[in-house]
């Protein structure tokens, strides 16, 4: 696979497993995501498991906007991927990847750009963002911050 179009990493003091199970869980990676506000399973199967389609909502500011995505990568604790589309058009493919470490995992979150170049016009008249990749890399880095915040104050609750 090619090089991701944004990327970013984060050390979380936490298992890969817990951290996997936050990421995973569609609603809570609601809570944490910049542009991603929530889903909606469609079909069968559902749930973080390879196949399973969900409708995605996402935002930015006042703009709203939807995707299919497919799940195609859910191996606990160690990878968790989907591939969006829109008007059944390739949009992007998301990935967290999960590396064990000494006192916990380290998180790497990539986005690769999957849009045809002729529907990055409208897509980004939709979304608002004229610079996918800037755009993403700091949606990137903001989720992955409160990714470690959720993790490590849901651990430190629980002691």
């Amino acid at each position: 696979m090619s090089e991701p179009d944004a990327s970013g990493r984060i050390e979380v003091s936490a298992a890969p497993k817990a951290v996997y199970d936050l990421v995973s869980d569609l609603g809570k990676l609601a809570d944490l995501a910049e542009e991603y506000a929530g889903h909606r399973w469609v079909g069968q199967p559902r749930g973080a498991v390879v196949g399973a389609r969900f409708r995605g909502r996402n935002r930015r500011g006042l703009r709203r906007w939807s995707t299919l995505s497919t799940i195609t990568d859910a191996d606990p604790g160690r990878r968790f991927g989907f591939e969006v589309t829109s008007i059944g058009l390739p949009v992007a493919r998301w990935q967290y990847d999960f590396e064990p470490v000494a006192d916990g995992c380290v998180v790497v979150e990539s986005m690769w750009e999957r849009r045809p170049a002729w529907f990055r016009v409208p897509s980004s008249t939709v979304t608002g963002v004229w610079n996918r990749r800037e755009a993403n890399t700091a949606n990137i880095a903001a989720t992955l911050a409160r990714l470690k915040t959720a993790v490590e104050a849901g651990r430190e609750a629980s002691r």
